[in-house]
């Protein structure tokens, strides 16, 4: 199996390492910072949203990750946002925040520095709204903003995708792209380069192929999708870009033991559990793959992560390092309720492939309809149902 792609994020500000968005202007706006710079009560905070929009909103110094989350909300209309986070970079990685604390726990010591006077303003602290839990089923998102946004998401996860055995998959991908963002293929309208290559395909194949290859292959794709409305478009690539193993998963990097240099080992959280990635001449490789039944516990003391396989003795757990406390606690959190929404989507899973199956590419009886919108309604309490999931005492220790 191909490893996973792990870009090292970068940018010239060490608090917006990692940024993905080239510098446009904000399409959105927040609250205005008052004339003069920022008072002492209020920080500036630039949001990088999935769509590659910038929010830049004023929040409270004492204010919690839930006041900027639902600040965001509002501005761009989210309703149905549990699976969506907010992320902070810390050592080239994305750390989702918990929305209870103090957003003062994810920015740097000058959060807390008052500013008086004039001066000019610093840079704005920075985070990022992403997808903090996938589902290959984009009916399970009703909401319309918050699906736009879950497939802007997915169509930057797809642009850093590298499984090379799936080249055709990304043409297809490209093809529903085109008709969720462009609609029906017109031939006077969509001709010659009526769309940037690099918008809708891996670098690696446009290097592979070259622009004029995508270019001269990709509209007879998208005139394909003719009649298929942007939602339905929308829908497929969402389950087209889910069957790629590089796109709906998290990365994180881990070290074998304490005393090595570098993390050597990356653990990957999936649609349906974590996987363990041992690096080989620095290329990911795929050592273990467990789904959510055959992990009989992880817990973390410290800096120490342990995976326990189910129907496995205690000596064959495996054991790793996350390098501090602080990344255990957040990691564990995202594993933890990633565990518990998985299990509240089973039945909503169940009920959506039932519903499908049984349109048949036939009108739905509209007494059908209220069976998806009521196992959707539930998604939002799953997050913080209490389920028997695989977690040790031990887990309280960090």
């Amino acid at each position: 199996a191909h490893g996973p792609h792990l870009p090292s994020p970068a940018g010239r500000d060490k608090r917006i390492a990692g940024t993905e968005f080239p510098d446009r202007p904000a399409a959105l706006q927040g609250p205005p910072v008052s004339a003069g710079g920022m008072t002492a009560e209020l920080r500036d905070v630039l949001v990088l949203l999935p769509t590659r929009e910038r929010l830049r909103l004023a929040v409270g110094v004492q204010a919690t990750g839930r006041e900027l989350f639902q600040q965001v909300c509002d501005l761009t209309g989210i309703r149905e946002a549990h699976f969506f986070g907010l992320s902070v970079v810390r050592s080239d990685e994305h750390i989702f925040m918990d929305l209870e604390q103090k957003l003062s726990k994810y920015f740097s010591k000058d959060w807390k520095r008052e500013t008086r006077g004039v001066s000019q303003p610093g840079a704005p602290f920075v985070a990022f709204l992403g997808v903090q839990y996938y589902v290959e089923n984009g009916r399970l998102i009703r909401d319309r903003a918050a699906r736009h946004l879950y497939y802007h998401h997915l169509k930057e996860r797809v642009l850093r995708s590298q499984c090379f055995h799936r080249e055709e998959a990304y043409f297809l991908l490209a093809a529903y792209g085109l008709q969720a963002d462009l609609g029906n293929h017109r031939r006077l309208a969509h001709t010659g380069r009526y769309f940037q290559p690099q918008a809708y395909f891996p670098q690696w194949i446009i290097a592979k192929r070259g622009s004029a290859y995508v270019l001269r292959h990709a509209p007879a794709l998208h005139r394909e999708q003719r009649g298929l409305s942007p939602r339905e478009a929308e829908l497929r690539f969402i389950r087209e870009a889910c069957r790629l193993e590089d796109v709906p998963v998290h990365f994180f990097r881990l070290y074998k033991d304490k005393k090595e240099d570098r993390p050597t080992v990356v653990l990957g959280l999936t649609l349906r559990g974590v996987q363990v990635f041992q690096e080989v001449n620095r290329t990911p490789q795929l050592l273990y793959d467990f789904p959510w039944p055959h992990v009989e516990k992880l817990a973390f003391l410290g800096e120490r992560f342990e995976l326990w396989p189910h129907g496995q003795p205690a000596a064959r757990r495996l054991v790793y390092h996350t390098g501090c406390a602080w990344r255990s606690r957040h990691l564990l959190r995202l594993l933890r309720t990633s565990h518990q929404l998985h299990l509240g989507l089973q039945q909503a899973r169940q009920q959506l492939q039932r519903l499908e199956e049984a349109e048949g590419g036939c009108r739905p009886r509209p007494a059908r309809r209220p069976c998806a919108r009521a196992c959707a309604v539930r998604l939002c309490a799953c997050a913080q149902a209490e389920t028997r999931a695989p977690w040790g005492r031990e887990d309280k220790a960090c």
